[in-house]
């Protein structure tokens, strides 16, 4: 079955989400973009910054652009209407500003190419994908943008397509490595539903569970904060909650021993900054952790090639990377 054709039912808003620069993003919103035509089904595209340029503002190489076709719903900066090939109207003018003017949303007239941006703060995203709904769209892509790494997060889509491939390391054991370690991370375990769970998730500061009672500590993220949390950590610490980012400095501070009785959680899985190296030595010492919501994996997008010139076998990527990530469709989009 078609990739799209398997989502289609699932999902109403997707992102579109690279390991990093070249992986095969676009190409592979490109990709979904055709089969949503096929299919007959009426699009909303927006982007978690500019994109469509046809060379990459950062690396200078070529640049798949986002061609789009009658009835999309697509956003678009003021500052950036003009440039589009495509036949656009405009039906309103968001609230959502940017460096490029606010953001419009448009529905194509005329296929053709276009520049695709949206708002700058990823939790407008939500908003503005069911204003496009409301005009139309059947399903919502998001095009997630470089360095925009929030946009993967629970909150913005229902699911995200992840584009990994030989841009990451000539070594494809290593690609494998790592892109199965990210996969991990987007499906930890989700903390229970209840009242600890509650609790969390109204706070904006670091909170514990000690002997069945709420403690917060007055620090808001856990940044430089290893030792206090080491020093307050004893064996009745049931939870320890980290609302902002879980970096391996923090945790670092913490003496493995106390990682015996405590379970640490974090908002979401796009809050966890750390190497698959640190990682994995915290597994070893016993360090558990838990989300308040985990990320829907919808499918696995593969790049063989690599702009520095190099490429791997694409039946042996698949192969390697099907090994490493048992259950998640894993596919090369050029060759569908």
């Amino acid at each position: 079955m078609a990739l799209f054709a398997s989502l289609k039912d699932e999902y109403r808003t997707l992102s579109v989400v690279g390991m990093a620069k070249n992986a095969g993003k676009t190409t592979t919103l490109n990709y979904l973009i055709e089969e949503a035509e096929d299919e007959g089904v009426r699009l909303g595209i927006t982007s978690t910054g500019r994109d469509g340029e046809s060379t990459d503002l950062v690396t200078g190489t070529e640049k798949p652009r986002v061609y789009l076709y009658p009835e999309t719903i697509v956003s678009i900066p003021t500052g950036l209407f003009e440039n589009a090939s495509a036949g656009l109207e405009i039906l309103r003018i968001t609230k959502y500003h940017t460096s490029l003017g606010p953001v419009m949303l448009c529905r194509v007239r005329d296929s053709g190419y276009v520049h695709v941006a949206g708002p700058v703060v990823t939790k407008d995203h939500k908003v503005m994908c069911q204003e496009m709904i409301s005009l139309g769209a059947e399903m919502v892509l998001i095009d997630g943008a470089v360095d925009r790494r929030a946009i993967a997060g629970p909150e913005t889509s229902d699911g995200i397509i992840l584009a990994t491939g030989a841009v990451l390391s000539r070594d494809i054991q290593k690609v494998a490595h790592e892109t199965a370690y990210l996969v991990g991370l987007y499906s930890l375990p989700e903390l229970e539903e209840g009242a600890v769970k509650e609790i969390f998730s109204k706070s904006d500061k670091i909170t514990a569970i000690k002997s069945g009672k709420e403690i917060e500590l007055d620090i808001k993220t856990g940044l430089d904060a290893g030792n206090l949390l080491d020093d307050f950590i004893d064996k009745d610490t049931e939870y320890v909650y980290i609302p902002g980012a879980l970096t391996g400095g923090l945790i670092s501070g913490i003496h493995p021993q106390k990682f015996q009785n405590t379970v640490f959680v974090v908002k979401e899985p796009t809050k966890i900054f750390l190497a698959s190296s640190e990682w994995n030595v915290l597994k070893k010492k016993g360090f558990r952790l838990m989300v308040l919501k985990s990320i829907k994996l919808a499918a696995i997008s593969v790049n063989p090639a690599s702009p520095a010139g190099f490429f791997f076998e694409r039946e042996k990527l698949l192969e390697i990377m099907e090994n490493a990530i048992p259950g998640i469709r894993i596919i090369d989009v050029k060759y569908q």
